[in-house]
């Protein structure tokens, strides 16, 4: 091990998690919303993701403030995501505490952000794999609303898998840079804190700053 990686990993480390699907045909998919995100703070904190077959995943390393962080874009497809967050998270030693997953939630109306420290995978298949391959579900989440199909249960996958329309991408930009601003706060403060000023729903009409 070269001096530079043994320098590496003595960092204190933390992992943001977009989940998705990979591949031009997913990118505008509602199940993407992860993806979205991390590809947003990627270009606003100047990281480059570069994919690498050993994680399995498209991600980078970053310096903010008194922090590491590691982006992160798992390649597998979504029921797969915990191989890559699995894999990364044991290399640069990085605690379930640290690690910060971001993914579409269905029981959100579009344009709510809510972050909990833990939690439950709500049935989302990328999140069950997740707590499996960390074996707990003791870590942060935050989940962007992408609301329910009026068709019912049936029409889901459809559903998560359709791009968002011409209005809806709208509040989703709100949404994102809420979620965005309330992981800048994580990095300055606390999770505690921006829980209290971010979790929320975008109304018609307001400002994220």
């Amino acid at each position: 091990m070269t001096t530079q990686n043994r320098f590496e990993l003595e960092m204190n480390y933390r992992m943001l998690v977009g989940l998705g699907n990979p591949g031009k045909g997913y990118e505008q998919n509602r199940h993407n919303v992860g993806f979205m995100l991390l590809d947003q703070l990627a270009i606003g904190w100047q990281c480059a993701l570069n994919p690498q077959g050993k994680f399995r995943a498209e991600w980078g390393k970053v310096t903010r403030g008194d922090h590491q962080w590691l982006l992160v874009k798992p390649l597998t497809f979504m029921n797969a995501s915990g191989e890559a967050v699995q894999r990364l998270a044991a290399f640069y030693q990085v605690p379930a505490s640290e690690i910060l997953v971001v993914y579409d939630d269905l029981d959100l109306p579009l344009g709510a952000v809510r972050c909990r420290p833990e939690g439950s995978s709500g049935g989302h298949n990328g999140m069950k794999s997740i707590e499996s391959r960390l074996g707990t579900r003791e870590f942060p989440r935050l989940r962007i609303g992408i609301g329910r199909d009026e068709r019912g249960k049936n029409a889901t996958i459809s559903y998560v898998l359709s791009d968002f329309s011409k209005s809806e991408k709208e509040h989703l930009g709100q949404a994102l840079e809420r979620a965005e601003n309330l992981i800048e706060e994580w990095g300055n403060s606390s999770l505690e804190k921006a829980m209290s000023l971010f979790n929320g729903r975008i109304q018609q009409g307001e400002s994220t700053e």
